[in-house]
């Protein structure tokens, strides 16, 4: 079995350890949205349920002498996709929602690699059971998770920041030929066993059922596995979508995640002493509810000190749960690849809904109260018959359907709740955006907010509607280094990320203004719910795309903008777009700027101190940066804000746009590792406060 276990541990070690790897290193070419994970999340569970699938087709309809040549010969084809580096061809080139690219993509780069590896569990369990007729090993399948747990873990904790991108990608692969090389070696070792089975047979590729398991599986059974696995899979994306929208698109938020996720399987299906439901069921009330309110409380803006721990904490007892009432549902061996296929089928199925489906049904993001009732429903379902001693079913099932009714009624009144009052709500691959009009006392405002972040306001008063406003107001940093550049004649501006359009309001006749936008909801909206952008009489355009490939093609096509000003204020919710601020950024920044033009770098965030990196790329570039903060305290239609203004010209800051501003030298860390496209490390920049 030793060969058996270590050729399946080092398959689901390779097959987690690419996860992070590759999103991450496709996560710029697409805007370094939250949505490339799910994306690339819905692709893995995919070609885990085909890998699944081929399992099952190999030891059910395949003559079993035949079997090792098929799998030997998809491995040595694997070997010609090596290393898994994606070619730049595959960067987008046309505007709206990238998924089939990204899956494309990952499916050209990594495809026949990873399907082989999600089919190595099921499949060399199968042939370990023909061969020697034992029992369905689950204890492999329990292997099988531990070595996707290291994988994940060893990821952000060791790999991300020891190597870079293309390092990490060709360490890779080079333990993807050694596992084809052990993987061969066993589909030899169980060659004899194999046609020893098939001798005087036309296809015996299914071991002999025993009496325990012979009976055919109801179709409802079927249905709970799938639903189980499912509900799991769409609180794993969901939950994960939710805090990669409001902390940051980066490997640690999506690996925490998905090693509770892991390790509830791992629990699971290694005991079944480990899953009793008289522990886990009263645990998942209270945190199904808790869940529950945070979605809603303080508009979704709760610290991570608070969120973090609560959603993995909640995470995990769904899982539990799920995969434990799973694990009591398991059949025989007659049964083993198929138990698979339907487990890897739900999975898929909760993949492909949060997200394809959510972001082109559903306003907001509804999928994550979805999976908490479903969990709920679930756990009702799978607990019917379930009786407690001298008391029978009913107590137990009383309680769990008013907990049910409760969450239900609790979710449906917040939802109605939070889409009224609202003039528009969208959502697409990049996020949901709102537009409400409020009236705090004296100044009634439009807000447009993405994700739980105001991305723009303007007063509603016809005389103060073109009062600059939220984190552009004229103290602001950006609002000050415009101002002083004006002092000089006419503009250049531009601006990665449109939001409400607040910053077209500085634009002048004789200015010339650019803004580079990723979202194709977003102009609507900034040019009919709010009228900055209309009304500003500066030559305008919107630039849509990725602001990073635009720059580079218009370098290409036109050459420099000559900008004396280039602001970055790309944030979705908030989560930052790390590739907007890597040495190779700032490099296309610096030649479309002016020599003593000035690169404004919008770095407000609740969770990340990025003014190191800002210092590093400084340094580099030999510039002078400065942090200007602004309390924003000069009206209610004001925010208060943090630029880092960097400069070849550090006259700019004795200019009497500067005068009073809160001006501090933009302070590098100590040891702090510059960001390249090649690398970035957010647990550097982490804030907990």
């Amino acid at each position: 079995m030793t060969l058996y276990a270590v050729t399946i541990f080092l398959s689901a070690f390779l097959l987690f350890q690419v996860q992070p790897l590759i999103a991450k290193i496709i996560l710029p070419w697409f805007g370094g949205s939250a949505a490339v994970w799910s994306a690339a999340l819905m692709f893995f569970q995919i070609s885990l349920l085909a890998g699944y699938a081929y399992a099952h087709w190999l030891t059910g309809k395949t003559k079993a002498a035949r079997q090792w040549q098929v799998h030997g010969g998809l491995l040595v084809v694997s070997l010609a996709l090596l290393p898994i580096l994606p070619s730049p061809h595959w960067k987008p080139t046309a505007v709206g929602d990238p998924t089939l690219r990204i899956l494309l993509l990952l499916a050209a780069t990594i495809g026949l690699p990873y399907f082989l590896l999600s089919s190595t569990s099921p499949l060399l369990q199968a042939w370990y059971v023909r061969r020697t007729g034992a029992q369905v090993p689950y204890k492999l399948f329990a292997l099988s998770n531990f070595g996707s747990l290291l994988g994940l873990i060893s990821f952000p904790f060791l790999v991300e920041p020891n190597l870079s991108s293309h390092e990490q990608a060709w360490a890779w692969s080079g333990v993807f030929v050694v596992f084809v090389l052990v993987c061969g070696v066993v589909a030899l070792k169980s060659r004899p066993s194999i046609a020893a089975v098939n001798a005087g047979s036309v296809n015996e590729a299914a071991p002999a059922p025993q009496a325990e398991d012979s009976a055919a599986l109801d179709w409802r059974e079927l249905t709970l596995w799938v639903s189980l696995a499912a509900c799991a899979s769409v609180l794993l994306v969901s939950l994960t979508n939710h805090l990669s929208q409001n902390v940051a698109p980066i490997p640690l938020l999506w690996v925490i995640p998905l090693a509770l996720y892991l390790m509830s399987f791992i629990l699971c299906f290694e005991s079944d002493k480990i899953y009793q439901r008289w522990l886990f069921l009263p645990l998942l009330a209270p945190l199904l509810g808790y869940m529950a309110y945070y979605i809603y409380t303080e508009s979704g803006n709760t610290g991570i000190k608070t969120i973090i721990p609560l959603y993995a904490a909640g995470l995990f007892i769904c899982c539990m749960v799920m995969h434990g009432e799973l694990s009591k549902r398991k059949p025989g061996a007659r049964h083993l690849t198929l138990f698979y296929l339907m487990v890897s089928l739900g999975g898929a199925i909760g993949g492909i809904f949060v997200a394809i489906i959510a972001p082109h049904v559903f306003k907001t993001f509804l999928e994550l109260p979805i999976g908490l009732a479903a969990c709920a429903l679930l756990t009702v379902i799978a607990t019917w018959d379930v009786e407690i001693p001298r008391l029978g079913p009913w107590p137990l099932r009383l309680a769990l359907c008013v907990g049910l009714g409760a969450l239900s009624g609790f979710l449906v009144r917040h939802e109605v709740t939070a889409e009224s009052g609202y003039r528009l709500m969208v959502r697409n691959f990049y996020g949901a955006l709102k537009v409400a009009d409020d009236d705090p006392d004296p100044y009634a405002l439009r807000n447009l907010t993405h994700g739980t972040i105001n991305h723009g306001s303007q007063l509603l008063d016809p005389a103060k509607r073109y009062i600059t406003t939220s984190y552009y107001g004229e103290t602001s940093g950006v609002g000050r280094a415009i101002r002083a550049l004006r002092e000089r004649g006419p503009v250049r501006i531009g601006s990665i990320g449109l939001g409400a359009g607040v910053l077209a309001n500085y634009g002048r006749k004789g200015d010339y203004l650019r803004i580079y936008e990723i979202n194709p909801l977003v102009p609507p909206i900034a040019t009919t719910q709010f009228s900055f952008y209309p009304h500003s009489d500066a030559d305008k355009a919107i630039l849509m795309g990725d602001a990073r490939l635009t720059l580079e093609k218009q370098l290409a096509e036109t050459g420099p903008q000559n900008y004396d000003i280039l602001s970055v204020d790309a944030f979705s919710s908030d989560a930052i777009p790390i590739h907007l601020l890597t040495r190779e950024a700032l490099v296309l920044y610096f030649k479309h700027l002016k020599p003593d033009g000035i690169l404004a770098l919008h770095i407000s965030n609740r969770y990340l101190d990025l003014a190191p990196v800002c210092a590093a790329g400084a340094q580099y570039f030999d510039k002078t940066a400065r942090t200007v903060s602004d309390d924003g305290e000069g009206g209610s239609y004001l925010s208060s804000s943090t630029w880092v203004l960097v400069t070849a010209h550090p006259e700019w800051f004795n200019s009497d746009a500067f005068a009073g501003a809160d001006i501090t030298p933009t302070e590098l860390k100590p040891g702090f590792r510059p960001w390249t496209d090649d690398y970035s490390n957010l647990w550097q920049i982490r804030r907990w406060q």
